[in-house]
This record gives structure tokens, C-alpha cells and sequence, in this order.
């Protein structure tokens, strides 16, 4: 079978990355009224959100490790069987239980997505073209999958209007169309995903590769203080995400005085963030060629936390609503940057690992800011938390340094 392109390799990747993402965006938001729809606490349900970020937190090195040993293929399809299972179990659920189970599920398949289609991607495309640019269908596939969850937001609102079945609520719809989607996802990389030839991979010779291709992970990120670096800005970019993602909609609020207000306004002004998230990933190469991929990813960094400490400063829900889209903005722009320099750093056969160890970090430091920046927020004021964390990972720019020199000494050399 002959190898892919580096082109028809970007076309499938971007392809593949829209599916993926559509199903998420048909449900948004949802996830939490179902839950209080059929009798859940607040509290109830934040415990299950925590579930999740647990189950997600403990299995992404393993899995990491797994995707680099028997490959990226069969960890995509395992992710979208469990995302099809997830969702129906999801939509079942009566009870905390059912639900916890769902979560625990969508934990697991959450592991097993993070990295593969984009480790993937990578290295078809570097076997094509060794010395190919990542960052501008990096860029592409952002933008999809800003557009795509737009889209998908607006498409679930549509189906919770229209309501055609009877009796049922308006929500179930929405998790029908998604488990459909998720099913979707699965054939297409069935079809569409090839990887080189490998020997029939067993049981015992996963359970044995996959631990050495943690440990080649954990090596390279003890050797390399650039790949160190670029880990540690996910501490910063992560307390910037609790701002414009949680922060954000307790602020707008207290301004408007009532849940119900704010999530009139937010539902748009979260599909008009996500299309701004699309038009910032596919703006990366203009920035890049300007700075240099460390440079454009470092100022990327600096500008997302100066947004977000405008969208704490501003008075009045249009500027908080203004500075929320630039966050996105800036947002979809520096996560291609960032990912480009990331898979620079690592080899095919810890690609996938590098991502998880990313992920982890950074889903880590989230749940982390989030026990600090709430109880702040709920001590003082949303807006003094969301000033905070935008100062705060400023600082993460810093954790570009070790890049920019690499790509200085690159330059000159």
C-alpha cells in the first residue's frame, strides 16, 4: 500500500480532527443539564466533572506509552467505541452512579483520544517531508475544530428548539445525533488512518512495550530543556483557561444580575469565541513568519494573559464579552505554535508520549488553579480572579526561553 502524502495526510487529518470535535460541540454545555434536569445536585455534578479530569489524569502517560508501542491507530478506534458507549450510557442515566459510570468511560476514551490523530499526522507527514512546516496544518486543524464546535453548538441549540420526540425531553436529542457522530468518527478512521506495517500486536507485548515507552518519554524530557520549557507553559496556560472558560460566565453574572440572563448572552458569545478560535489558528503562519515559530508562540502567550486581565479590568458585560473573544483569539493562535514546537522535540516513537505528558501537565495544573482561583473568586470577586490568573500566565512565556534560543543558535548556524 503506498505511503500517504504529506498533503493527503493534512486533508484526512483535518478531516478526521472536525468529525471528532463535532459530536462535542452538538452537546455543549448539556453535560451539565442533563444531570441537574434529572435531579442532580450542583455539588453531585461537580464531583463527576472531577471524576472524569482524574480518570483522564491517571491514564494519559499509560496510554501515551501505549499509543507509541502498538500504534495510533487502534487506540483511535478503542477511543471512538468508548465514545459511542459513554454517550449512550450518559443518556440512560437516572441515578449518580450511572452517570459516574458514563463519566469514568468518557475518562478513558478522553486518554486514549489525546495525542494519536495528531502523532499521526505528524509522522506521515515528516516521513513525507522531513523538513515540513507543522505549524500551519496545525493551524488547519485548530480552525476546524473551532468552527466545527461552533457549528455543532449552534446545531445542538437547534435540536433542543425543535424537540420531535414527544414525551422525552428536549435534551435527549442532542446525545443521539453525538453518539452518531462519535460512531461516524470510528469508520472513517478505520478508513482513512494507515500506518506503516506492523508484526500482530499481543496482549503480553503491549503490557511490555508500553512501560519503555513511558520511561523513553520521561528520558527525553529529562534530556531535553527545551521540551521542559514547553511543558511548563501548560501550568500558565491552564490558570489563563479557568479564567475565560469558568471564570468568565460567573462574572457575566454578577453583571447581569441572573443565571438566566447570562446564559442567554453566553450561549452566542461562546459560538462567536469559538469561530474567533478558528480565525486565530489559521492566522498562526503570518504571525510565525514575522517572529519565528518561538518568538510568535511567546508573544501568543503574553498577549492571551493580557487579554484576559482586560476581560478583568473592563466595566460592563461588552467589554467582558469583548475581551472573552480575544482570549479565544489569541487562544487558537498559540496552541499550533506551541504544539509545532512540541513535536519538534520528540522522535515517532515518543511523539504520542510528548502530547500526553502535555496533557497531563496541563489538565493537572487546571484542576490545581481551579481549588485556588474559585475560593478566591468566592472570597473577593470574580473579576480580582480573573485579573490574577491573566497576570499569572504571563509568566509562561518565560518557559519559551529555552525554544527561542534554539531557534536563535538555528538561525545563525
Amino acid at each position: 500500500m503506498r505511503a500517504l502524502t504529506r498533503r493527503q495526510a493534512e486533508r484526512r487529518f483535518v478531516l478526521l480532527t472536525s468529525v471528532r470535535w463535532l459530536p462535542a460541540g452538538v452537546t455543549f454545555g448539556m453535560v451539565v443539564l442533563l444531570p441537574l434536569e434529572r435531579g442532580l445536585s450542583l455539588a453531585e455534578i461537580g464531583v463527576l466533572m472531577s471524576l472524569q479530569g482524574f480518570v483522564v489524569l491517571g491514564l494519559e502517560l499509560p496510554t501515551g506509552g501505549l499509543a507509541d508501542a502498538i500504534g495510533r491507530r487502534p487506540l483511535l478506534l478503542a477511543a471512538a467505541a468508548l465514545a459511542v458507549a459513554s454517550t449512550c450510557v450518559f443518556l440512560v442515566a437516572e441515578s449518580f452512579g450511572v452517570f459516574a459510570l458514563a463519566l469514568v468511560l468518557q475518562g478513558v476514551f478522553r486518554a486514549l483520544d489525546s495525542g494519536p490523530l495528531e502523532a499521526w499526522f505528524v509522522d506521515t507527514a515528516l516521513a513525507d517531508e522531513p523538513d515540513a512546516d507543522l505549524d500551519a496544518p496545525l493551524g488547519r486543524a485548530a480552525a476546524a475544530l473551532g468552527t466545527t464546535i461552533a457549528i455543532g453548538a449552534a446545531a445542538g441549540g437547534a435540536l433542543v428548539a425543535w424537540h420531535p420526540i414527544p414525551g422525552a425531553s428536549a435534551l435527549v436529542l442532542p446525545f443521539v445525533v453525538s453518539a452518531a457522530l462519535y460512531a461516524l468518527f470510528g469508520v472513517l478512521v478505520a478508513m482513512l488512518v494507515r500506518e506503516p506495517h506492523r508484526e500482530r500486536v499481543s496482549f503480553a507485548f503491549a503490557v511490555r512495550e508500553t512501560p519503555l515507552a513511558m520511561r523513553g518519554g520521561l528520558r527525553l524530557l529529562r534530556r531535553s530543556g527545551v521540551l521542559r520549557g514547553l511543558v511548563l507553559v501548560e501550568v500558565f496556560w491552564s490558570v489563563a483557561m479557568i479564567a475565560f472558560e469558568s471564570l468568565a460566565p460567573v462574572r457575566l453574572t454578577e453583571q447581569l444580575g441572573s443565571e438566566s440572563a447570562a446564559a442567554a448572552v453566553f450561549g452566542p458569545a461562546s459560538a462567536v469565541a469559538w469561530g474567533l478560535f478558528a480565525i486565530g489558528s489559521s492566522s498562526v503562519v503570518i504571525v510565525r513568519r514575522r517572529l519565528g515559530p518561538a518568538g510568535a508562540a511567546m508573544a501568543m502567550r503574553v498577549l492571551n494573559g493580557a487579554v484576559v486581565v482586560l476581560m478583568g479590568v473592563v466595566a460592563g458585560p461588552v467589554g467582558l464579552l469583548i475581551g472573552y473573544g480575544l482570549a479565544y483569539l489569541t487562544h487558537g493562535a498559540a496552541g499550533p505554535l506551541h504544539n509545532a514546537l512540541l513535536h519538534r522535540q520528540s522522535g515517532s516513537e515518543t511523539r504520542a508520549m510528548a502530547l500526553s505528558i502535555n496533557s497531563m501537565i496541563a489538565g493537572g495544573a487546571h484542576s490545581l488553579g481551579l481549588l485556588v482561583l474559585m475560593p478566591l473568586a468566592e472570597a473577593t470577586s470574580p473579576q480580582v480572579a480573573i485579573v490574577a490568573a491573566g497576570a499569572f500566565s504571563t509568566l509562561g512565556a518565560l518557559g519559551y526561553l529555552p525554544a527561542l534560543r534554539q531557534q536563535r543558535r538555528g538561525v545563525a548556524g
